[in-house]
């Protein structure tokens, strides 16, 4: 079963509506409804998408890189949490890690938007948490080598 999710066009761009790759995509592409622009080496920058959304109750957006755009430039995507009530342009923080500048044309792909269940959790302060065999191991704990 598919889910509807509604998207807003925001301005007057001309960008089709996000959609997947292909039929098995985890998430829809977003493209970036800018002026064209350069994210200069070792710098971030915000880039509109010119859609709002209205996501499924239960459920938050992630906004994801693309595979390609991190491989073949170093381009990430930072800080992409959609919350349910958000009504505003989807933005994508896009991160050069690379050491040459990349350019960002009207209609590029840049990112994408995967959907998933939220787990709505009341916070509870404890003086103990029980202990487990890892214990405060952490940050290569578990060892290097799957061998």
């Amino acid at each position: 079963m598919t889910t509807t999710v509604k998207f807003k066009r925001l301005g007057d761009h001309l960008l089709p509506l996000p959609s997947r790759g292909n039929e098995f995509a985890a998430g829809i592409d977003l493209a970036y409804a800018g002026e064209d622009t350069v994210i200069a080496a070792g710098q971030r920058a915000l880039l509109k998408s010119g859609y709002a959304v209205m996501l499924p109750a239960g459920h938050y957006g992630r906004v994801a890189p693309r595979s390609g755009l991190a491989y073949k430039h170093g381009i990430d995507v930072m800080a992409g949490v959609i919350d349910i009530d958000y009504r505003g342009e989807v933005g994508i923080i896009l991160f050069n890690s690379s050491e040459v500048d990349f350019s960002v044309n009207f209609g590029d792909k840049i990112a994408q938007l995967i959907i998933e269940k939220a787990a709505y959790f009341a916070p509870e302060l404890v003086d103990e948490l029980p202990e487990t065999d890892r214990g405060e191991g952490g940050y290569g704990s578990t060892g290097s080598s799957a061998l």
